[in-house]
């Protein structure tokens, strides 16, 4: 009996969470490793997981590492950050190739990693795993782990409150802060020494961040000041859990600590700093893999197709308010990458505690070689759950120091604020310290060391020894609460607070959004004109070079600018306005027609945007002599029309014409429309009615998304499905989704019915090493509507590696040309996809698409 898409669609999803919390929940006991050559590499979880069949990711972590030396003398965070990239990528680049060949050889499906040097693998064979760990080159080979965000207890009910405003470019004490700010006090800080963490650049790895939340906005490095927002190098969401490119939260917990680090009003630290975020965390859950990519990106930040890698725009500071095991592979060499690039890291010590045990401190903020961070309340007093050492890793000291952690009120989604408990609200305290420390004392940026040594010295000591140490420093409290005004006092007070006025020169007018760059010694400070044209910069003495730019004006260097310590100074800039010209073209297809509707975007400008017309034409009347990025996104839907950006240098009047590249997943597989030639079913596979599927032998070996297959399951619901034969698949998703079912080709994924009317076949065409297979579904009914038909096929080339998807007897109605089905592919681990349409009527009689692999 057909039953309603909603309540099937809110079962399975209800039935997707219990198995993977079952999953989670129920894990078997690990096998011993086989007794082979190289078996001591392997843990056995990844030998039990493959003797049982299952394909299972795993990490090959390799040999050699790479030598950081040279980035750690270096001067700098630029530069430092440029050095450390450099040779971690060039170590991975060399050290892996012969793995990679071996890989790609075995037809497995992989992902490389640079940040530390290692591979991510799936597999189900056991020889092969044995033959991996059996290579030189190879050190270990680990499973994949999730692990839980560190807990938080909510204390109260949310509230809205109060609207988050900064007085000027410094915050006063003059507005109510939260107890934990002035306790540490930050506000004294503000008030005493001028800075609010101005200049300094803070991330956050967790569950994401609401980016317009009215604490927070502000002060997003991906404003643009003019309403506009660009996440490129500012957000990185590897679990694919935002569905659009804006940051999101679907925890509250990245949005509250990072509150606690910046947010305006009263809730931050440092509420002058500026703050990027990568979602390392799915929700209350983070997999190694995305942990992983998240760090990696943070030594890096990139554009929004994971592209062009910014090593300069790496934050000064990341706040990890994340625990895992404490076996934990990759701990070490993340947090090596990013101290050499001059990066501070904090982590969060961990809940396990009850307020008397020892050694309940939790990795990573339980091992000795990261900066640790443990929670105490208003009244002075330990928190209960906060985790004491010595460290049960490594028999170290823990934690390094203590802060705010208990009845801490931050910033949560849907512009609210709320009160949590946890390591996680007292480590935010510290990397917000941090950020007022190095915009005070800019020489100490970059020196971990340095920083770690004067945060300690100067935090307020507590006797408590009763799990070990010292009065002064011990396994409960550390070195003692966190005071930031005693560290500032500590601190070099080398810096000079520049400020200025940029106009244009001709005019007077003030120029706001200018970009200004200063550098020197080392030294590198970017910040941005106000709407008076004012810019403020705390600088060491030295002698630096300042550079100005935006649009409309002639990029101003200003060499040889001394500063002295302790000398504040004005220096104002004056630049030259350039001429304007207009710039046209034609916007054309992945078939080279022209196509209208597509949005032509002068990127990180004023301009407006401008459509394509009927005959795909656009003109951006008034351009600004300079170099842009020219962006062009077709309109929804974009079915194989990828987005065009390029570089534009505009000098005169111009004639610019794009062709849009075909779109890509993450693998390199392109989508592209195709020569239309049906093939007719010969031999029918036995599925009928609502819901039936069955596994069928190919003829040749198919390789998706870099594996090989022999068979395939074949379902009612216009489904080829490589991982598993599955059934009740009638409610259909946008790709890629981590829940099943993963690992499939969607010809026409809808609520399809094979009656008497209809049928599945199979044929086989041409010779042996250029055959052509095709599974074809033949006059199919969709489940809400059985008046509605349409035949679809999906075809298999040997020769060319490429799957096409073809359609016929298609009429006029929305619900026959797609309008509630899916059409595209996905890999096995549902993290990667090429989705041709979802839920959009763009089906027509006699059309065919192919996808086509790289390389192939």
């Amino acid at each position: 009996m057909h039953k309603p898409r909603t309540a099937r669609a809110w079962v399975a999803s209800l039935a997707s969470a219990a198995a993977a919390a079952a999953f989670v929940i129920a894990a078997p006991p690990a096998l011993a490793a086989p007794a082979g050559a190289g078996a001591d590499k392997i843990d056995a979880a990844v030998i039990d997981a493959a003797q049982r069949g299952e394909q299972t990711a795993f990490y090959i972590v390799l040999t050699e590492k790479a030598d950081l030396s040279g980035a750690r003398k270096a001067k700098g965070h630029e530069k430092k950050a440029t050095l450390a990239y450099e040779s971690l990528t060039a170590t991975s680049a060399s050290t892996q190739r012969p793995l990679r060949n071996f890989l790609d050889k075995h037809d497995v499906e992989y992902q490389p990693f640079w940040i530390t040097n290692t591979i991510r693998a799936t597999s189900s064979d056991v020889e092969l795993i044995e033959e991996l760990a059996s290579r030189k080159d190879v050190a270990q080979i680990v499973p994949e782990q999730t692990h839980a965000l560190d807990d938080t207890v909510i204390e109260g009910s949310t509230d809205a409150g109060v609207a988050a405003t900064v007085d000027g470019a410094v915050v006063t004490a003059e507005a109510p802060v939260e107890w934990g700010i002035a306790d540490i006090k930050a506000d004294q800080v503000w008030s005493q020494y001028g800075v609010d963490g101005e200049g300094i650049v803070i991330a956050n790895i967790d569950s994401g961040v609401q980016y317009d939340h009215p604490a927070l906005v502000a002060n997003y490095r991906g404003n643009l000041g003019d309403g506009s927002f660009s996440h490129d190098y500012n957000w990185y969401d590897p679990t694919g859990v935002c569905t659009t490119a804006a940051p999101c939260d679907n925890n509250n917990h990245g949005t509250h600590t990072m509150g606690t680090m910046v947010g305006a009003g009263g809730i931050g630290v440092a509420p002058g700093a500026t703050w990027i975020s990568a979602k390392g965390c799915e929700g209350r859950s983070c997999t190694d893999g995305f942990l992983l990519q998240a760090g990696q990106w943070m030594l890096a930040p990139t554009d929004h197709n994971g592209q062009n890698p910014r090593p300069d725009l790496s934050p000064d500071i990341i706040n990890n308010s994340w625990g895992g095991s404490d076996d934990q592979w990759f701990y070490a060499d993340l947090i090596e990458a990013w101290n050499s690039a001059g990066i501070f890291e904090a982590f969060a010590a961990g809940n396990d505690g009850d307020g008397v045990t020892c050694s309940t401190t939790a990795a990573p903020g339980g091992r000795g070689d990261v900066y640790g961070v443990g929670a105490y309340d208003v009244n002075g007093r330990i928190a209960s759950f906060s985790g004491f050492g010595p460290s049960p890793v490594d028999g170290s000291q823990r934690p390094d120091i203590t802060a705010p952690g208990v009845n801490v009120r931050s910033a949560v989604s849907g512009g609210r604020y709320q009160s949590m408990n946890g390591t996680s609200m007292a480590t935010p305290h510290l990397a917000g310290a941090v950020g007022l420390l190095w915009a005070e004392a800019p020489s100490l940026i970059g020196d971990i060391e340095g920083t770690q040594a004067l945060l300690n010295d100067a935090a307020r000591d507590v006797d408590d020894t009763h799990c070990g140490g010292t009065p002064a420093r011990n396994n409960v409290w550390g070195d003692g609460m966190l005071d930031v005004l005693a560290t500032v006092d500590a601190a070099p007070h080398t810096r000079a607070i520049i400020t200025g006025t940029a106009t244009d020169a001709a005019t007077g007018a003030a120029l706001a959004n200018l970009t200004v760059r200063v550098t020197g010694d080392g030294f590198d400070r970017t910040t941005t004109t106000d709407v008076n044209g004012a810019y403020r910069v705390v600088l060491p003495a030295g002698t630096f070079t300042f550079e100005l730019s935006g649009y409309g004006y002639a990029p101003l260097v200003d060499e040889g600018y001394v500063v002295t310590a302790g000398s504040d100074a004005v220096h104002d800039l004056a630049l030259n306005a350039v001429a304007h010209h207009s710039v046209t073209g034609v916007v054309r297809d992945v078939v080279g027609a022209p196509l209208a509707g597509v949005t032509v975007t002068l990127e990180n400008t004023p301009v407006s945007a401008v459509s394509t017309d009927a005959e795909g034409r656009y003109t951006l009347p008034e351009v600004a002599e300079g170099s842009f990025s020219l962006a062009a996104t077709p309109a929804a839907p974009v079915l194989c029309n990828g987005i065009s950006r390029a570089a534009l240098t505009v000098g005169a009047d111009l004639v610019n014409d794009i062709d849009l590249p075909a779109r890509t997943d993450a693998a390199g597989t392109s989508c592209l429309p195709a020569s239309y030639s049906w093939i007719k079913g010969t031999s029918k596979v036995a599925i009928s009615g609502d819901e039936d599927a069955k596994t069928i032998a190919l003829p040749f070996p198919v390789t998706h998304y870099g594996t090989s297959y022999t068979s395939a399951a074949v379902t009612t619901n216009g489904l080829v499905n490589f991982v598993a034969p599955r059934v009740g698949d009638y409610a259909n998703t946008a790709l890629p989704t981590a829940t099943a079912p993963n690992g499939i080709i969607a010809a026409y994924w809808d609520d399809l019915v094979i009656d008497k009317k209809a049928s599945v076949q199979t044929a086989t065409t041409g010779t042996a090493g250029a055959r052509r297979f095709a599974i074809v579904w033949n006059n199919a009914a969709i489940a809400d509507d059985p008046s509605v038909r349409l035949s679809f096929e999906v075809v298999f080339d040997e020769k060319t590696g490429a799957v096409t998807l073809q359609y016929k007897d298609v009429a006029g109605s929305a619900l026959e040309r797609g309008s509630s089905a899916t059409i595209g592919i996905e890999d096995a681990a549902g993290t990667d996809a090429l989705q041709y349409s979802f839920n959009q009527a763009v089906v027509t009689d006699g059309s065919a698409i192919s996808f086509i692999r790289k390389g192939a």
